[in-house]
């Protein structure tokens, strides 16, 4: 399939949206995306097959009465096709009850430059460079410790180009790139099985270490071993970025949302400029942080993303808005409109949650426990109540610090409180921030965290 450049992408957007314009739209917008995705699957520890993936279409919503309408194709080579789903989108539109609450389509506005989010090399990849990245993962984790045994994992390396129209003058066009690497270890002795323990790399550029990944999953796995179990009591946490991203995306994430402020289901509603937060935390959405897996020159709506400051020192300052949910405050969007490729209507979400670091080395931190549980992965975390903050997850497998040493691992230990209060509770940061999908954060540290032993 040939690929569709920058010429052609803007082209069919507008060409799009002009022919809902003169279907009868009042507004009308088109999103047009392009994936390009090469994969390498490991299975039972063997590299077990690799595909290419390519996804193509466009998304139109026509605005006629204030009343909204969808409709997308995935058949672009079609003029008739994408004809009949303007006409699809129309008919959708005018079978809808106008929204009240609607205003108009985002507006022009110049985009910023991004930087690091479009590597060539990463284009020109070939399976064979991607099977030669897992076989490194897995030399690597065989050779770490022969107790490990990798399950699953993979390598992926993708090409994503969108283009963005509407009737009020928005005309734009974006690409980048994404490469991973993830590998999932047991660790084995005599007749005890550790769960799963699992590590990756993900980054817009080539730079990814698939060696680093092999031995950490095999490490992690084989640290795992002999792992005891906990006495119910309230201690303090360390949060690795896997564990902490599980508890910030159901809860603090959706809470600094303005659509779920505006329907009540956000415990931050009325509390800007109210402390919320230890004043250690600092919180940036920033859709511009260079090399970030979500930054990119615009928005879903064709909004320029930008750097938002969430919490500064513990205090509120912003929400996260979209195109609509702004205008119904008379506000401007964040550039926080994102959309599942062309196959969805815009929604207000993250994009680079950006947790400031401290000054601590990851081994300080810990050192300065006396007791406490260091907490890698957590089951159950979508399970919490993003209106409360309520969680109850099982922390499995984490590790115990005694007198500021990792002493051994536990099991079955559950963890209980309130994501809100947790975040009072920060008393440390460490340095070492890496990006786990849509959080950039480090190592935390939360006092008095309520621990679940059996």
């Amino acid at each position: 399939m040939v690929v569709l450049k920058r010429e052609e992408m803007l082209s069919l957007a507008e060409d799009t949206v002009g022919s809902a314009l003169k279907g009868g739209a009042d507004e009308a917008e088109a999103f047009a995306y392009q994936g390009l995705t090469n994969n390498v699957v490991i299975e039972r520890g063997q590299i077990a097959r690799s595909s290419r993936i390519i996804d193509r279409g466009v998304g139109i919503r026509a605005i006629t009465n204030k009343a909204v309408g969808f409709s997308y194709t995935n058949v672009l080579e079609s003029k008739e096709a994408i004809e009949e789903t303007v006409r699809k989108a129309l008919s959708a539109a005018k079978a809808s009850k106008p929204d009240g609450d609607w205003h108009s389509l985002a507006s022009r506005k110049p985009s910023v430059p991004v930087e690091k989010t479009y590597d060539r090399s990463i284009v020109e990849l070939h399976s064979e460079d991607l099977v030669k990245v897992a076989s490194v993962m897995l030399d690597a984790a065989e050779k770490t410790d022969k107790r490990v045994f990798p399950i699953e994992g993979g390598a992926g390396a993708s090409y994503l180009s969108t283009a963005i129209a509407n009737s009020n003058g928005v005309a734009g066009f974006d690409h980048g790139t994404i490469i991973e690497c993830s590998l999932a270890t047991v660790g084995q002795q005599r007749d005890e099985v550790t769960p799963v323990c699992f590590e990756f790399n993900a980054e817009r550029s080539y730079n990814i270490d698939p060696e680093w990944v092999g031995k950490e999953a095999a490490r992690l796995a084989a640290s795992a071993l002999k792992a005891r179990k906990m006495e119910t009591k309230s201690t303090n946490v360390i949060f690795t970025q896997f564990a902490f991203q599980g508890l910030l995306y159901f809860t603090l994430v959706n809470a600094v949302k303005a659509d779920y402020v505006q329907r009540n289901q956000s415990v931050f509603k009325g509390k800007m400029g109210e402390k919320v937060a230890s004043e250690i935390v600092t919180i940036y959405d920033d859709g511009l942080f260079s090399g970030g897996l979500r930054t990119w020159k615009f928005d879903g709506e064709g909004v320029p993303q930008q750097k938002t400051l969430i919490i500064e020192q513990g205090v509120l300052r912003n929400f996260i808005y979209d195109n609509y949910a702004a205008k119904k405050e008379g506000k401007e969007s964040t550039g926080n409109a994102t959309r599942a490729g062309y196959l969805s209507t815009p929604n207000v979400e993250a994009t680079n949650f950006h947790f400031m670091p401290g000054n601590k080395s990851p081994e300080e931190l810990v050192s300065e426990v006396d007791e406490g549980l260091l907490v890698y992965y957590l089951q159950g975390a979508h399970s919490s109540n993003p209106a409360s903050g309520e969680f109850s997850v099982v922390a499995n497998p984490a590790w115990k610090i005694e007198n500021g040493e990792i002493a051994y691992a536990t099991k079955g230990a559950m963890l209980a409180g309130n994501i809100f209060q947790a975040l009072k509770n920060i008393s440390a940061l460490a340095d070492n921030e890496r990006k786990i999908g849509q959080l950039v954060a480090p190592w935390v540290l939360v006092e008095n965290v309520k621990v679940i032993g059996k």
